[in-house]
C-alpha cells in the first residue's frame, strides 16, 4: 500500500451509509473546518481544540486511506452520521479561531509508532456518549490541567503515538488500477495484492501462500486469487477485477483491524513501493526500459510517435515520445507515465501485437506477447519461448537445451536464468520484454 497523503477533496454522504442521501465533494481542509466547528466549542482551551482537530483529521484520513466505504461498494469516503463517522453540516457557519487552527493543522495526523497509516482515532463526547477512545469534553479538563495536545492524545491513545506533520497534499486516486490483473500481469498493484493475500491467509489458511511477492502475477498468485474468490463467493476465474480487488481490500482491512483502536497497523516496509507510481524524465532502471520497449513497438506502426532508444533512461527523447503518445490518445500531455498513460500503453501495445502477428506471420514469434511468463504458465506463448530458447541454444552452447512442451517447467526456467545472467538482466527466471528481446537476439 502507498504512503498516506492528504487528499485534495473528500466525498461525504449526508446520512448513514445505507440511507438515501446526497453525496457532497468538498476540499479536505474545508471538511475538517466544518467537522471541527460542528463537534467542538471555540471557547475550549487551545490545547483541547488542537488535540480534537488532530483526532478528527486522523479519523477522516483513516477512512480515506483504507477506502473503508469504497471497499464495501459505496461511492463516498465518509458519512456525516455520528453513529459511524463525524458530524458534518452542509453550509454551516465556521468559527474563526477553529478555521485558523485547521489552516495550520489540516495536514498533520496521528500514527502509532512503527506504522504508517493514519491511526483510527476513535472519539466521543465523553458526556452523552462514552467510548474507549478520546473524550472530547475530557480534553477540556486535561488542557486546563496544563497538558499539551500531544500529551492529551497520549492520555487516550497511549504513549506509543507520533504526529506526522506537513504531509503532502495531492489528488486522491482510487487504489483499483483500472485494468484487469491476471496471469502475466506485473506492477505495484500486483505486489499489493500478493502481500494482502498472504496476510489474509493467516486468518484463512486455505488460501495458499505466495512465496515471492515481487509484483509478477504468477501461477501461485492465480491459485491464491482463485481460492480467495471461492471462499468469498466471487467468480472463481483467478482474475482481479474491481469486485475482487475491493473484496481483498475489505478483508485485509478487517483482519488487520485497521479501523479499530487495536489496529495491527501497516509497517513502513509494507508501504514501501518496488515499482514507481509515475515514471518521469531523469528516471532510470528496468521499469523505464519496459516502457521504452512497449513504446518502440507502438511507434513502429505509428509515425506520429517518435522512436525511443532502449537504454533504460527516461531522457528528453523518451519524454517527446510519451507526449506524442498522450496527444495521440487524448491524454494529458504531461510527458510523464502515470497510471492512466501506462494502462493506455499496455492496451495499445497488446492491440498492436495482434495486428503485427497477422501482418508479419514469419516474424511473429519475435514479438513479445505482452505478459510476463513464469514457471507453471502454459500455452502458445510458452511454446514460442521454448522454440526461441532452442534456437538460442544452437547458437550458444552455454544455454541449456529445452523441449517444446508448452509448459514453463524447471528446465525452461534454468535456460532463462542463464540468458539473464549473460545479459546483465535481473536473474529471476521470469520472461518480460527485456529477457524476451535478449532471447530473440541470441536465437538470431
Amino acid at each position: 500500500m502507498p504512503a498516506p497523503i492528504i487528499p485534495e477533496y473528500i466525498t461525504v454522504h449526508l446520512g448513514a451509509p445505507d440511507e438515501p442521501a446526497n453525496n457532497i465533494t468538498v476540499p479536505f481542509i474545508d471538511y475538517i473546518k466544518n467537522v471541527a466547528s460542528s463537534e467542538i466549542y471555540p471557547t475550549w482551551p487551545e490545547s483541547s481544540l488542537r488535540a480534537n482537530i488532530l483526532a478528527q483529521v486522523s479519523f477522516a484520513l483513516n477512512r480515506v486511506y483504507t477506502e473503508w466505504y469504497r471497499s464495501r461498494g459505496y461511492d463516498f469516503d465518509i458519512t456525516n452520521s455520528t453513529r459511524y463517522d463525524q458530524k458534518f453540516i452542509e453550509n454551516r457557519d465556521l468559527f474563526d479561531n477553529i478555521v485558523m487552527l485547521v489552516d495550520e493543522m489540516f495536514n498533520d495526523y496521528v500514527v502509532k509508532q512503527g506504522n504508517v497509516e493514519p491511526y483510527f482515532t476513535q472519539y466521543c463526547s465523553g458526556t452523552t456518549v462514552t467510548c474507549d477512545g478520546l473524550s472530547q469534553w475530557g480534553t477540556v479538563d486535561l488542557a486546563e490541567q496544563g497538558m499539551q495536545p500531544y500529551q492529551i492524545l497520549q492520555h487516550y491513545y497511549g504513549d506509543d503515538i507520533n504526529i506526522v506533520y506537513n504531509a503532502p497534499t495531492q489528488e486522491n486516486v482510487p487504489s483499483y488500477p483500472d485494468r484487469l490483473l491476471k496471469l502475466g500481469s506485473f506492477g505495484e498493484e500486483v505486489r499489493t495484492i500478493q502481500r494482502q493475500l498472504n496476510r489474509i491467509s493467516e486468518n484463512y489458511p486455505a488460501i495458499p501462500k505466495i512465496t515471492v511477492t515481487d509484483g509478477i502475477f504468477n501461477v501461485q498468485t492465480e491459485e491464491a486469487v482463485k481460492k480467495f474468490q471461492e471462499i468469498f463467493n466471487l467468480t472463481t476465474d483467478g482474475i482481479i477485477g474491481k469486485a475482487t480487488w475491493y473484496k481483498i481490500k475489505f478483508v485485509y482491512n478487517s483482519v488487520k483491524r485497521l479501523a479499530e483502536l487495536s489496529s495491527e497497523g501497516i509497517s513502513p516496509e509494507e508501504a514501501e513501493p518496488l515499482y514507481a507510481s509515475v515514471l518521469k524524465e531523469g528516471d532510470t532502471g528496468t521499469n523505464v526500459a519496459f516502457a521504452q520497449y512497449y513504446l518502440a513497438l507502438i511507434s513502429f506502426i505509428d509515425p506520429q510517435i517518435p522512436q525511443v532508444t532502449l537504454n533504460g533512461t527516461f531522457n528528453q527523447n523518451m519524454k517527446n515520445s510519451v507526449m506524442a503518445f498522450q496527444r495521440e490518445y487524448g491524454l494529458q500531455e504531461s510527458g510523464e507515465i502515470n497510471r492512466q498513460t501506462w494502462n493506455k500503453i499496455l492496451e495499445v501495445y497488446n492491440t498492436t501485437v495482434q495486428t503485427l502477428r497477422q501482418q508479419y506471420v514469419s516474424e511473429s514469434e519475435k514479438i513479445y506477447p505482452g505478459i510476463i511468463l513464469t514457471v507453471g504458465a502454459s500455452g502458445d506463448d510458452v511454446s514460442t519461448l521454448q522454440r526461441l530458447l532452442q534456437q538460442a541454444a544452437n547458437n550458444d552452447s552455454s544455454i541449456p537445451a529445452v523441449e517444446v512442451t508448452g509448459t514453463f517447467d524447471g528446465a525452461t526456467e534454468n535456460a532463462v536464468r542463464v540468458v539473464q545472467s549473460q545479459n546483465n538482466l535481473p536473474v529471476n527466471g521470469s520472461v518480460g520484454p527485456l529477457t524476451w528481446a535478449a532471447i530473440v537476439n541470441l536465437a538470431e
